[in-house]
């Protein structure tokens, strides 16, 4: 078989089966001719190029469509809405991130008033007083204890209600008057001394004045045996606003006191306790009184 001889010169196509590549036909020894297959091998990568955008708008588009599957998905529905836009929400029907913060219209309601200043003070203190004002009733259950009331003293003269130094700690601050009452449970006896002031600062010095010898007068009738004449009793000094208060507890069997009578030390404690509550319920009733009135 020879080449190059004989017949039409077949024309060579790099993308078309069979075709023979051309030669140059000058010389013994056949050159390929370079440029050819430049031209040629420039045209494969070219289509290459081609094909594989193609492809990969194809590929684009397909996984758009699953990110938007899955936007879908993501939103609770495996299935496209078809409706038309007019039927989505408006921006009006679109709830806000912000909400509105509610206003509110200045309260001009004044502070409310405080108890102690009714009773700090006789140009503020001017409900009645009395000793069954202060300890009313016949009885006084404190917890589950009930205490019998007895006697009851009213006084102008409050050195004469007192003994030790007690008399003259009432008359250095100007003691106006001494209210006392005395309750029993079994053979134990509390009497309670009540002095009022013009002043708070009075009483407070009265309180800070008075010692262990400072002892508001016993307080016996009425069925109450004497106690606390000459035997040992547990004594308390106190104050709140205007008043001072003490408590002189013991036995009317004429026992001394001792730290192991519990029972009379309670006894003055819960006294005393009622005492307080009594003076402040009065500024209590005093203020909210004045409030009502405006």
């Amino acid at each position: 078989m020879s080449f190059g001889q004989g017949g039409p010169q077949s024309q060579w196509d790099p993308w078309k089966p069979n075709s023979q590549q051309p030669w140059n036909s000058g010389g013994g020894d056949q050159t390929p001719d370079w440029a050819a297959l430049a031209e040629a091998s420039e045209a494969r990568n070219k289509r290459r190029r081609l094909l594989f955008i193609g492809g990969g708008a194809l590929a684009t588009v397909a996984v758009a469509g699953a990110v938007a599957v899955a936007v879908v998905s993501a939103n609770g529905s495996s299935e496209a809405s078809d409706s038309p836009s007019s039927q989505l929400p408006s921006t009006a029907d679109i709830p806000s991130e912000t909400a509105t913060v509610p206003s509110f219209a200045p309260t001009s309601a004044p502070p409310p008033l405080d108890p102690k200043d009714f009773v700090a003070s006789s140009k503020k203190d001017k409900a009645p007083l009395g000793p069954d004002i202060l300890f009313p009733g016949t009885q006084l259950t404190m917890g589950e204890t009930v205490y019998k009331k007895g006697p009851t003293a009213d006084t102008r003269t409050c050195g004469s209600a007192a003994q030790g130094t007690l008399p003259k700690v009432l008359a250095a601050s100007d003691c106006t008057r001494l209210i006392r009452v005395t309750y029993t449970k079994g053979d134990v006896a509390v009497t309670v001394g009540v002095a009022v002031f013009d002043t708070e600062a009075q009483a407070a010095k009265a309180k800070g004045q008075a010692d262990k010898k400072s002892i508001v007068r016993s307080l016996s009738g009425g069925g109450v045996k004497s106690f606390c004449e000459g035997a040992v009793c547990r004594s308390t000094t106190n104050s709140y606003g205007r008043y001072a208060y003490f408590t002189i507890a013991g036995f009317t069997n004429g026992k001394d006191v001792t730290t192991k009578a519990t029972e009379v030390f309670r006894t003055g404690d819960d006294l005393a306790e009622f005492t307080f509550r009594q003076i402040r319920r009065r500024g209590e009733a005093q203020a909210s009184a004045a409030a009502a009135e405006g």
